[in-house]
């Protein structure tokens, strides 16, 4: 290993809570004192166990040990490593800031409201604080913060990241007469646009919506029940997204009342997506 690290400037690596987890039960099952820490000129990242070598830079974070040879080292500054949970297994995630064509860190530009994926905990980001858009769709966002951690910041929140907001779902005058099939087919539009804010697919090619109902109310209106799932059992932003659900579901015109239920019974899995969903995440 280097001699002399003091004066080799070393980078900045965050390791999430997960991450230190997976990483010290590596450590403790392949008896190692240490991880080598590969990144290509093509930045793919591995975890390895390797020797040391003569010029190697010894990265000390969150009690664990790294190795990076010089090359790698020059490329780790900033790097956040997660350990998570997805729909394809469980692994290590890397965001390296460093990578070419990578989306450009944004500084908020007032304190900020966000939900921490997926425990669905509220949190406030501060004015100033370097965030990374991972994901802009159906009008909310996925940040990446300083730390390395998952938020979701709302759609009326845009301004905090410099981008302008979708206008909030407006209730649209309602028509003489409903037809119950066509605003079923309406539903499903505005489900659409519903988003799992760390997969980009909605929730309907996720296959989470396992009933949707037109029921007729007597003064003429329209009542929509839902019942609804997620990924995980007990995931922590199952609220918020029944929350977006049901606003943008009772935005249509011919809508009095929305009720959305999250159910766990049967339990979700990949075969409720739909093959479009499917292949867009490689899983066909």
């Amino acid at each position: 290993m280097a001699s002399d690290q003091g004066i080799v400037p070393l980078p900045s690596i965050h390791l999430s809570d997960a991450a230190q987890h997976a990483l010290r039960d590596a450590l403790a099952q392949g008896g190692g004192g240490w991880l080598r820490l590969k990144i290509d000129a093509h930045f793919a990242h591995e975890l390895l166990f390797e020797p040391g070598a003569e010029d190697d830079l010894l990265v000390e974070t969150a009690g664990i040990s790294l190795l990076l040879d010089p090359a790698s080292a020059g490329r780790a500054d900033g790097l956040a490593i997660d350990f998570v949970q997805g729909l394809r297994g469980a692994g290590f995630s890397f965001d390296n800031p460093n990578q070419p064509g990578r989306a450009p860190r944004i500084k908020l530009r007032r304190d900020c409201a966000a939900s921490l994926i997926p425990r669905g905990e509220r949190l406030l980001l501060a004015q100033g604080e370097p965030v990374v858009v991972t994901q802009a769709l159906g009008g909310s966002f996925t940040v990446r913060t300083a730390n390395g951690q998952l938020a979701r910041i709302a759609g009326r929140d845009a301004d905090a990241l410099g981008l302008d907001a979708e206008p909030e779902p407006a209730q649209a005058d309602e028509p003489a007469a409903v037809d119950a099939a066509a605003l079923l087919g309406r539903v499903f539009e505005q489900l659409r646009s519903v988003y799992d804010p760390e997969i980009p697919i909605n929730v309907v090619d996720l296959g989470l919506i396992y009933q949707c109902q037109v029921q007729p109310l007597e003064d003429g209106g329209q009542r929509i029940e839902i019942k609804m799932s997620m990924t995980a059992p007990g995931c922590g932003m199952g609220d918020l997204l029944k929350e977006e659900a049901r606003a943008k579901v009772q935005a249509l015109a011919g809508v009095s009342e929305v009720e959305i239920e999250l159910v766990w019974e049967p339990p979700w899995d990949q075969s409720r997506m739909s093959e479009a969903a499917q292949l867009q995440l490689g899983l066909l």
